[in-house]
């Protein structure tokens, strides 16, 4: 094994699956670049490839939803190259079938080569979930879907991902002993690189198709695809470099770009806190949730925003569940929450219905709008015409603002880094909401009743 791979590894693959060589030729092109194990960011697909993750436990592994993983790993080399951190190396493992689920994620990539390199485990079927074709299976070839054979002419990934301008493009079967090397030199190509892998399944390929390691070459040859040489052009530039350009070209005044979160001290916050803010859709609850979570961020905390609302964005309930630590949070889950917002009819019934309120304890903060009616539950209640003073579209963040002022963990400074970094006709709007949250906490007298 290597330095990248787990020492006991044990390839959890069908015997003879082309997924156990990919796994050894990855790992040897890291070494041959002797990439930090830290700078490596590997993504992964739902299915077998998948199974992937645990075998690499020095690098950075994210397992991620059917078809997605190319969506990912962008959004993770955006933001090194936002961030300016140019040190991350993303690179995504996918089957075929998960690449045509996923289709638009590896053509917008490519649109925008940025530096991900993908790795397309194609062995010409749905491996996990009984064999069925994909939008890669050969013609004539025999699947669980196709039984007399495939008589769709599959896509030309290489040559969709030719029309986005990729910049690094390469096909090889998954015996061949130079796949290493091409896989290392995708992985150190500046921009969008992407190598289609050729592979038997042998749980379901072989036993309806006669195939062999060179039964690949054979259907490789019948489709007109060409394996090894790969097809490279830095005549682009990636996405680093056009926003590098961009930012020293860029002739809008300073005043008007956005900035990065501006850092402030003053956090109090000791230990990991739970809040979730809940009330009706188009009433700006997420976005309020999420000035708080920049706030937080701005005075040097850790912060996660998880939100949920209906499938139909203008009416029922939306929810924001917000954790702020001052260490880094390991697990978003909201089984007892330390402070719940209720601004509306709405995010009240959905808390009622999805256990929230039931999982509250005495020492649990509840501030809620004085016009609903509060259902059994722990903690301790604070009831604030919320909708009355600062309209329905602002309750929510007056009612943050509220509970900082009756239990302080961020400075006012926090709050006003967090405001800088919105557009400067909505600022006035949110600074209207938090001084009526502040107002309201001031007008409570005594201290909160137990309910």
């Amino acid at each position: 094994m290597s330095a990248y791979l787990a020492p006991d590894a044990q390839l959890p693959y069908c015997r003879g699956c082309g997924h156990a060589s990919v796994v050894r030729q990855l790992s040897r092109a890291f070494e041959r670049l002797q990439l930090p194990p830290r700078s490596v960011a590997l993504t992964t697909d739902i299915g077998c490839v998948g199974l992937a993750d645990s075998l690499f436990p020095y690098l950075h592994t994210v397992h991620t939803t059917h078809g997605r993983s190319t969506a990912f790993a962008t959004g993770m080399a955006l933001a090194d190259v936002l961030f300016e951190q140019g040190s991350l190396k993303p690179v995504v493992m996918i089957g075929d079938g998960g690449a045509m689920i996923g289709l638009l994620h590896l053509v917008h990539a490519a649109q925008l080569n940025v530096d991900v390199t993908v790795l397309v485990h194609n062995n010409f079927l749905f491996g996990m979930t009984g064999g069925q074709h994909s939008a890669l299976t050969p013609v004539e070839f025999v699947t669980a879907t196709t039984p007399t054979g495939n008589y769709v002419p599959p896509l030309d990934l290489l040559e969709l991902l030719r029309a986005a301008h990729a910049g690094f493009l390469a096909r090889q079967s998954a015996t061949d002993a130079g796949l290493d090397a091409l896989i290392a030199e995708a992985i150190a190509f500046p921009g969008f690189a992407l190598v289609e892998i050729l592979e038997l399944c042998t749980a379901y390929g072989t036993r309806w198709n006669k195939l062999t390691g060179a039964k690949l070459k054979e259907i490789a040859t019948l489709q007109g695809y060409a394996l090894g040489k790969p097809e490279a052009s830095l005549e682009r530039p990636t996405f680093r470099e056009v926003i590098r350009h961009q930012q020293q070209n860029s002739h809008v005044p300073h005043a008007t770009r956005p900035e990065v979160l501006r850092q402030v001290e003053g956090a109090t916050l000791a230990s990991e806190l739970r809040l979730v803010v809940a009330g009706s859709a188009g009433e700006r609850v997420q976005s309020a949730a999420g000035l708080l979570a920049r706030a937080a961020v701005a005075a040097g905390l850790y912060a996660t925003q998880k939100n949920d609302n209906p499938v139909t964005q203008g009416t029922g309930f939306s929810l924001s569940e917000i954790c702020l630590s001052p260490r880094p949070i390991e697990y978003t889950g909201m089984e007892q929450p330390d402070v719940v917002i209720v601004v509306s009819a709405d995010g009240l019934k959905e808390l009622v219905a999805n256990g929230t309120l039931a999982g509250t304890r005495p020492e649990t903060l509840l501030v809620m709008d004085v016009e609903l009616d509060v259902p059994p539950a722990n903690g301790r209640l604070v009831r604030l015409p919320l909708r009355q003073r600062a309209t329905p579209q602002r309750a929510a963040l007056a009612a943050i603002a509220a509970w900082q002022a009756l239990a302080p963990i961020l400075p006012p400074a926090a709050w006003d880094a967090a405001l800088e970094t919105l557009p400067a006709d909505r600022r006035g709007e949110n600074i209207t909401a938090l001084q009526a949250g502040r107002e309201l906490a001031e007008c409570q007298s005594g201290p909160a009743k137990p309910t």
